[in-house]
């Protein structure tokens, strides 16, 4: 009887670890070719559905490609999705609906790495705009309490850190309503689905 137990216990176990294993080596990938080098984004639909879907829908339309990080703050993120290098924002579809408590739930948090939606102060205004942490901003974007939503973590950084890194400390200044934009522009020259 004890030996039947265990070994259903094991069997469980296994099937638990298989099944995360699973979910893992099937998570969308993209890769972002920028004008400072590659960066490839893990995204996980099983614990931000929409918000993941949104961002995939994005990718397929081509809607990044020749959009810039338009905001950029080193110790803090580095922020796309939005404008064209001539700062002319790019139309967008309707908002997603905010998913940063489920996320959260679900252990997706503001850390260093992970990729999470812009928006205002709505919490359901996100249309394509994400941001990429390069700190850990768990204390200030993460959902605090039932009237703070926080901002939906939908992936992390698998690939090309060291460019996040490169783009979080060019030169900034402002450039017309908006502040910390690159002098340079960083630019990402296609959005693709690697997987």
């Amino acid at each position: 009887m004890f030996s039947l137990t265990r070994r259903a216990a094991t069997a469980a176990l296994v099937i638990g670890c298989m099944a995360g294993g699973v979910s893992a080596q099937q998570a969308p990938r993209v890769r972002f070719a920028t004008s400072a080098g590659d960066i490839v984004v893990e995204v996980y639909p099983d614990k931000a559905p929409k918000t993941a879907a949104n961002f995939l829908q994005y990718v397929r339309d081509k809607h990044y490609d020749g959009t810039i990080f338009h905001r950029v703050i080193d110790r803090f993120m580095i922020q796309g999705g939005g404008f064209d290098r001539n700062m002319s924002e790019k139309p967008t579809r309707a908002p997603v609906a905010h998913e940063g408590r489920e996320a959260y739930a679900k252990g997706l948090k503001n850390e260093i790495g992970t990729i999470a939606m812009a928006r205002t102060s709505d919490p359901d205004s996100a249309t394509s705009q994400f941001f990429i942490n390069v700190a850990d901003n768990k204390r200030t974007l993460d959902p605090p309490g039932p009237n703070a939503p926080g901002y939906t973590v939908f992936g992390k950084v698998v690939e090309g850190m060291d460019v996040v890194n490169k783009i979080k400390g060019v030169a900034t200044a402002n450039a017309g309503m908006h502040g910390d934009v690159p002098v340079t522009p960083v630019v990402i020259q296609s959005a693709t689905l690697v997987k």
